[in-house]
């Protein structure tokens, strides 16, 4: 009788995971928010080519952009709880498809009726609210723990060449198509984001249905408190929410207001504007890249570093120094921010109770972006009353000490709960 001889454990390897974009199931999620994410970012695109045909007004496109933006943050929230409440997948193909219906609205009502157009640009953004929670707590469900990071690499990854390429692709179809035929593809895009993701879990973790059941018999009040309850719970992700909306509303909203205007009035030169946002999206497909595979032993505070070295884009057009620092600056601007979500994307899938995450998600959707608005329309007016250089230069101090601050919460370290506190068992996935 022969034996096989005993392998040595310290030459035996685990199998690497599979490639996540192999992955059926992750394809077709993929697939259906790159196409969400291309709408998203095409809507006021193409609505300021239309200004530019002289098809839309000034005042209106600002009136459409802002009806989308009241739609998102209304509906956000709502998704969340109905992303709890229902199905993750049925909330992300009636929300895409609200979108959907929107697009041949905003081009019957484009040089016709502005009422229209509002109600359709409003019906837009609440589609496109509602299925960024259920996008991002289906994703949970599709792809195993392990593999996450890689998958929400991915993910940005495609949002950041969609945004670098866009541009280009959007100006080479005007050239052959009218704005409402691109209006058009932007409601085909939905119909690709409602149909084409396959479904999440097929059963729900232990305990989690007579939850759900007992959530349709709740208000949506109660609902989403719960989610808020549920944020609290993790120190760390208020912590770092809290410096990713002060990021958003100042340092971003500074840089969108001041870019512009520096390029045009300190280089004289469209040039700068365009070659610093090209080198954000760039520098984001950089950081997209790296954290796909790197895994940092403290991630929280790798992440949180990220999220601080934004503040070089607002302190490089402080001074007037050489355009390649104010480019430079954008470059690490984008490396960082991409360093930072998607380690707290995975984080927050990770450790927050699964039938909690979807309301947990519309949190910080509603607040990092909900005020962003509030800091564009506050930003112009500082800028005016005490100059540029002392508002972007406060702007970046807030950038770089707000994830410092958070930095200082014992379980921002590695994104995490503290130490010898467990999720209930039924939380489990």
């Amino acid at each position: 009788m022969t034996t096989s001889p005993p392998q040595d454990p310290a030459t035996t390897r685990p199998p690497r995971p599979r490639p996540v974009l192999l992955d059926a199931a992750f394809l077709r999620l993929w697939t259906g928010t790159t196409a969400s994410g291309l709408a998203t970012w095409a809507l006021p695109f193409v609505l300021g080519l239309a200004v530019l045909e002289r098809d839309l007004t000034a005042a209106g496109l600002g009136l459409a952009l802002a009806a989308r933006t009241a739609g998102f943050l209304g509906a956000v929230a709502v998704g969340g709880v109905l992303a709890d409440r229902h199905s993750r997948r049925a909330v992300v193909l009636w929300s895409a498809l609200a979108a959907a219906v929107a697009a041949p609205l905003l081009a019957a009502g484009l040089g016709r009726s502005l009422l229209l157009m509002a109600g359709a640009a409003l019906l837009a953004g609440a589609g496109q609210g509602a299925c960024r929670p259920a996008f991002q707590a289906l994703a949970a469900e599709v792809v195993e723990p392990e593999r996450r990071q890689q998958a929400n690499a991915a993910m940005t990854l495609a949002v950041r060449a969609s945004t670098l390429m866009g541009p280009s692709l959007a100006a080479l179809l005007a050239a052959v198509l009218d704005i409402k035929a691109l209006l058009l593809g932007i409601g085909a895009l939905w119909l690709v984001a409602a149909f084409v993701p396959g479904r999440g879990a097929k059963t729900p973790p232990a305990g989690v249905e007579a939850e759900s059941q007992a959530l349709k018999r709740a208000s949506f009040r109660r609902e989403f408190l719960e989610g808020v309850r549920e944020a609290r719970r993790h120190p760390w992700f208020v912590a770092g929410l809290g410096a990713l909306t002060a990021v958003i509303a100042t340092g971003y909203s500074a840089t969108g207001v001041a870019l512009p205007l520096i390029s045009r009035d300190r280089y004289d030169t469209e040039a700068v504007l365009a070659a610093a946002t090209t080198a954000y999206a760039v520098g984001a497909l950089v950081g997209a890249l790296v954290i796909a595979r790197w895994r940092p032993r403290s991630q929280g505070w790798s992440a949180l570093a990220g999220l601080a070295v934004y503040g070089f884009a607002p302190l490089s057009l402080t001074l007037p120094v050489h355009p390649a620092v104010v480019v430079a600056a954008y470059a690490v601007a984008g490396l960082g921010i991409e360093l930072f979500n998607v380690p707290w994307f995975t984080a927050t899938q990770r450790e927050i109770a699964p039938d909690k995450l979807a309301r947990v998600s519309s949190l910080d959707f509603l607040l990092s972006y909900g005020l962003a608005p509030l800091g564009l329309a506050l930003i112009a007016p500082a800028i005016t009353t005490f100059g540029a250089q002392p508002v972007l230069l406060t702007c970046a101090l807030i950038c770089f000490l707000a994830p410092a601050a958070a930095a200082l919460v014992p379980t921002a370290r590695r994104f995490t709960r503290a130490p010898g506190t467990e999720v209930n068992p039924r939380h489990q996935v």
